[in-house]
């Protein structure tokens, strides 16, 4: 009797979990949707998710409002993320740097891209530029060793986050030559300063890179991807400018704090991933030189997963640590 009664209360408590969840989801959302980015605006993930606003809003029913939070590598965002109430009204735009990179130079995070976050969906994936100021006089990836060797004490490169420090340190790294870094707060940032010609280089996502590259503000010497890309069919890759060993595809995402409801999550893919898939947004972001996904959330876990080994390798391997 014990038993049938254990059995019986332990049944009616996953139907009212199951129920809880149906009811979490079916009103949602109620109000608007807040996604926080650990980067200034400007930055390649600001312009990536504003290009999409407009549709989620549109998706959602209710505004979905941008709150750029930036400092720390993108761990101040990431921490205000995950510690927030889990109703999927709080969600996080979390890039390779926050959520696979970060872990392999940092010892101590505030936040754990697996244990804190629920992954709704990958955006898409990009390649890197490497990009110098025109008046430099390298013309090439070769000419800009040659710089940092003759020239070690003006040998610098601006970066804003672990994706792109690390980078950095891999071609100082593969080189053999010590550029030194110098930090800013987003990737529009470092753009900015290489095109004002503060530093020497920088290792950037495409977004903030477009505008400058049309208006000749900066040249690019290389692309991180492992072929050529179309949207720079002129520009050589690592490999073919002469620093072998050095390929880097970055990608970015919508997460959500661990303990959301599971059918809030799927609700939020099933909007967000149709939402990314749409033509007008897969040709904002191939404008952007992104390759849309769309994954689900299952999927965008194991690759946050593998990449964490990956990186945390690569890292060990380059001798880089950020405390």
């Amino acid at each position: 009797m014990i038993a049938r009664a254990a059995i019986f209360w332990v049944g009616l408590a996953v139907a009212a979990s199951a129920g809880a969840q149906v009811d979490a989801a079916k009103g949602f959302p109620a109000r608007p949707i807040r996604i926080i980015i650990g980067f200034a605006a400007g930055g390649g993930n600001d312009i990536i998710v504003r290009v999409l606003v407009p549709r989620l809003t549109e998706a959602f029913g209710q505004p979905v409002i941008i709150e750029n939070r930036p400092g720390a590598a993108g761990m101040i965002g990431a921490e205000m993320a995950a510690k927030a109430t889990p109703d999927g009204y709080t969600l996080f735009m979390g890039p390779i740097g926050t959520m696979a990179m970060n872990p392999a130079i940092y010892s101590k995070l505030p936040y754990s891209p697996l244990r804190d976050f629920a992954q709704i969906t990958m955006i898409g994936s990009f390649p890197l530029l490497l990009v110098v100021h025109p008046s430099q006089g390298a013309k090439s990836v070769k000419e800009l060793i040659a710089y940092g060797r003759t020239t070690p004490d003006r040998a610098n490169y601006g970066s804003s986050a672990s994706p792109f420090q690390l980078s950095s340190e891999l071609f100082n790294q593969k080189t053999g030559v010590r550029f030194t870094h110098i930090p800013y707060k987003s990737s529009g940032e470092s753009v900015n300063a290489v095109a004002a010609g503060q530093v020497t280089f920088t290792i950037a996502d495409p977004p903030p890179l477009i505008g400058q590259l049309k208006g000749g503000r900066v040249r690019a010497l290389a692309v991180t991807s492992a072929a050529r890309h179309p949207s720079w069919p002129d520009v050589p890759t690592m490999a073919e400018a002469g620093a072998p060993g050095i390929e880097v595809t970055l990608w970015t995402g919508f997460h959500a704090p661990i303990k959301t409801p599971p059918a809030v999550v799927r609700k939020l893919h099933a909007e967000m991933s149709r939402v990314i898939r749409l033509p007008d947004s897969r040709e904002h972001l191939a404008v952007m030189a992104i390759d849309p996904s769309g994954n689900t959330p299952e999927e965008f876990r194991r690759i946050i997963a593998a990449d964490l080994q990956k990186w945390a390798a690569v890292a060990k391997a380059a001798n880089i640590k950020a405390d």
